[in-house]
């Protein structure tokens, strides 16, 4: 099995999960997963960008992906699906391990620090991409191994 390069499959899953829901900035969500894998440079990638925060914030689970994009697609997503039960670090470490969820991290953690995208930023902004930054440093030493 391979992972799954079905762009459009992925992009119109994500369209359709999304509907409705909103960023920070009022945008439509769809707009998020649109960037990050528009960073991406592997169709395999690209469709795990478009579909990385699906588990997370949809009804949509693993199993439902795997039926669709295959396992090696679902392991991608899983991985890069936080748990409840959690802590940041350890999520980070565990993302960090899958290299397609790694990839699709960086590209996520780039994004969703960009401040110049939200109307306010808040010092709880600027907490959080301090977070953020220190979660790429540490994924993108791992890419660099």
């Amino acid at each position: 099995m391979a992972y799954s390069t079905d762009i459009q499959a992925a992009r119109a899953l994500a369209e359709r999960m999304h509907e409705g829901q909103f960023d920070k900035s009022g945008l439509p969500y769809v707009t998020h997963p649109e960037r990050v894998a528009s960073r991406l440079d592997s169709p395999e990638a690209q469709v795990v960008g478009w579909l990385h925060d699906t588990v997370e914030d949809t009804p949509l689970t693993v199993f439902d992906i795997e039926a669709q994009f295959g396992p090696e697609t679902a392991a991608a997503v899983d991985a890069i699906s936080r748990r409840d039960d959690e802590g940041w670090e350890e999520y980070i470490e565990r993302v960090a391990k899958n290299p397609v969820a790694r990839k699709v991290k960086i590209s996520d953690l780039v994004d969703n620090s960009n401040l110049s995208r939200l109307p306010t930023v808040t010092m709880k902004d600027v907490k959080r991409q301090a977070k953020y930054n220190r979660a790429l440093k540490r994924l993108l030493e791992e890419e660099g191994k």
